[in-house]
């Protein structure tokens, strides 16, 4: 189980890997201009809301609880920082997805050697269909990080709520991701969560992995088309999805 979880962490940083590969190179200049330009775009509007919305969020507490607000600004800091970058995470991927796709099928080529490529008129006809998926995958996502945010505000189960938190923004970034190889496979939604859930210690060490880079600066720029490019790694490796 521990070795999954070491293969699936380092499916990522071979992604980073072979993105100045050739034949794969290209697809992934595009996926990196939308990264770049949605967290260029994030970094302005938290710089521009974030302190007020957290000030909006603390709850008002009376002269002797005073010294609570301190502590009550850093969790709701905490919480409304994931929520944001979550959304904006949510937006890049939704705007790349139809790329990001193209972009799965051409690190499968140069991993299995072969010459299946969709033209770029496919891609472009199939993507309200990707977008759907992306907003089902939000719809997802808010099912389950509703009941994790309420945790935070439940005595003693809120000791466990950052480790949860952590946890399902693991299995997330992995759903996200293998979305890609697997949904050129033709596999979607509730089918892609079985065959990772099938392979669970893969999944989440690629996801924590993931989680991580987001969080290092410079470098979360490119970890959108790297965590396709390791996501179809390990789904060519590990994940075995011809047979769910």
């Amino acid at each position: 189980m521990l070795g999954d979880f070491v293969h699936g962490a380092r499916c990522l940083w071979r992604g980073f890997g072979l993105l100045n590969t050739r034949g794969v190179r290209g697809y992934a200049a595009l996926p990196i201009l939308i990264n770049v330009a949605v967290f260029s775009m994030l970094l302005w509007f938290a710089a521009s809301h974030f302190g007020g919305w957290v000030d909006a969020m603390v709850p008002r507490l009376p002269d002797w609880m005073a010294w609570l607000e301190s502590l009550f600004w850093l969790v709701f800091a905490g919480v409304a920082a994931v929520l944001v970058f979550f959304s904006f995470t949510a937006v890049a991927n939704i705007i790349g997805s139809p790329f990001n796709g193209m972009l799965a099928e051409a690190v499968e080529r140069l991993l299995t050697g072969t010459s299946t490529e969709t033209s770029l008129r496919e891609t472009l006809r199939q993507a309200p269909a990707m977008l759907l998926d992306e907003v089902r995958k939000l719809g997802y996502y808010a099912r389950w990080a509703l009941p994790l945010v309420v945790l935070f505000f439940i005595p003693l189960l809120n000791l466990l709520a950052p480790l949860l938190w952590a946890m399902f923004g693991a299995w997330m970034l992995a759903v996200e991701y293998a979305d890609y190889p697997l949904g050129n496979r033709g596999l979607r939604g509730a089918q892609i969560r079985a065959v990772l859930r099938n392979h669970r210690a893969s999944a989440l060490g690629f996801g924590a992995m993931t989680l991580v880079a987001t969080l290092v600066p410079g470098l979360n720029l490119l970890v959108m088309p790297a965590a396709v490019a390791g996501a179809t790694i390990l789904t060519v490796e590990s994940l075995r999805p011809d047979s769910p």
